[in-house]
C-alpha cells in the first residue's frame, strides 16, 4: 500500500513546516538532505554491479535506456542528454524514455504512468536489443510504466537495473539488479522531487560517469571526448589538451585545429608524436584508451 512507503511517511521533524521561519525551515531541508548521500553510499555494491553491466553493454555496442515518470523521468532524460556534449557520445546511445513522451518533460501527462502497455510499447518503438540496459527509475518503486518496461526487457534478455527509494520494491524484484535507497520521509510529505530526486540524480551521475570512464571516455579525470560546441567548450577542450600534455595554449590550439577540434586525438599526437591519422589508428586499435594508444 502507498501509505506504508517509505517515500510516503510524514516526517516527524517538520510536522509544523507551516509555522517554521524561513531560516528553520532552510535548516530542516538542508539537514534532510545530507542524508542522502549517506543512504546512496550504502548501495554502492549495487550500484557498482550496474555500473559493470551497462560497461559491458556498451562494449558490445549497446545503448543504456532510462526509463521513468514524472520526476524519475525527467531525471533520467536529463542525464542522457548531457552526455553527447560531456562525452562525445551519439544522442541515440544514451536514451532517456519518460511517461508520455518528451511533452512530459516541461508538463504532467495524466496517467501515463499508470499504463504497462505505454512502458512496453516505449521499449519496442525504441527497438529494444538484448545488447541494450534499460534502468528503470521509481521512487516508489511501484510505478506500472517502469514495471512494465522492465518485464519486457526481460522479457527479450535484455540486462535490467532498477533505481527506487524504498526496499523490496515492485520495481527491484523485476530487474536483475536493484538500488533501494531509504532516505526517510520527505521535508514535504510524498514530495519525491526532495530527497528522492536527489538520490536518482546522484545514482545517475555515477552510472552514466563511471560506464564512461570503462569505455575509455576519460583519461585521468579529464572529460577527453567533450564536444567544442560553444564557445566555453572549445576553450575548456584547450585547456583539457594543456593539462593531459603539459603544453602550452598556442600549442594546444594548434593540435586541436589539426585534430579536427577533438581533444583526444590532439593528445595522442602530442604525448605520441604522431601524425592524426596515426593517433586515429591507435586509438581505434586501444577501443579509445589513451593510456593503450601511447604506449
Amino acid at each position: 500500500m502507498l501509505e506504508n512507503l517509505t517515500t510516503e511517511t510524514r516526517n516527524e521533524k517538520t510536522m509544523n513546516l507551516d509555522e517554521m521561519t524561513t531560516i528553520e525551515l532552510l535548516k530542516a531541508m538542508n539537514e534532510e538532505d545530507q542524508k542522502v548521500a549517506q543512504a546512496v553510499q550504502l548501495e554502492l555494491p549495487q550500484i557498482a554491479k550496474a555500473v559493470e553491466a551497462i560497461t559491458k553493454a556498451k562494449k558490445q555496442g549497446g545503448r543504456l535506456i532510462y526509463l521513468g515518470a514524472g520526476t524519475s523521468g525527467r531525471i533520467g532524460l536529463l542525464d542522457a542528454v548531457e552526455c553527447p556534449p560531456t562525452f562525445g557520445t551519439a544522442p541515440e546511445e544514451v536514451v532517456g524514455l519518460i511517461a508520455g513522451g518528451e511533452r512530459a518533460f516541461i508538463k504532467a501527462v495524466e496517467g501515463a504512468e499508470d499504463s504497462k502497455e505505454l512502458g512496453i510499447q516505449d521499449l519496442k518503438d525504441s527497438k529494444l536489443t538484448d545488447k541494450d540496459i534499460v534502468v528503470g527509475i521509481a521512487a516508489s518503486g511501484r510505478t506500472p510504466y517502469v514495471i512494465g518496461g522492465l518485464e519486457y526487457a526481460n522479457s527479450i534478455g535484455t540486462p535490467t537495473v532498477a533505481v527506487s527509494c524504498n526496499k523490496d520494491s515492485d520495481i527491484g524484484k523485476v530487474a536483475n539488479i536493484a538500488i533501494e535507497v531509504v532516505n526517510g520521509p520527505e521535508v514535504l510529505t510524498g514530495s519525491t522531487r526532495l530527497k528522492a530526486g536527489t538520490a536518482q540524480k546522484l545514482i545517475c551521475n555515477m552510472l552514466s560517469t563511471a560506464s564512461m570512464v570503462g569505455i575509455g571516455k576519460v583519461y585521468g579525470n579529464l572529460m577527453v571526448d567533450v564536444q567544442t560546441t560553444n564557445e566555453k567548450l572549445v576553450k575548456r577542450a584547450q585547456r583539457i589538451v594543456m593539462d593531459a600534455t603539459d603544453c602550452d595554449a598556442k600549442t594546444a590550439e594548434a593540435y586541436l585545429v589539426q585534430a579536427g577540434n577533438k581533444p583526444k586525438i590532439a593528445i595522442v599526437m602530442i604525448l605520441a608524436g604522431l601524425t592524426k591519422e596515426e593517433a586515429v589508428q591507435r586509438l581505434e586499435a586501444s577501443q579509445g584508451f589513451i593510456r593503450r594508444a601511447i604506449k
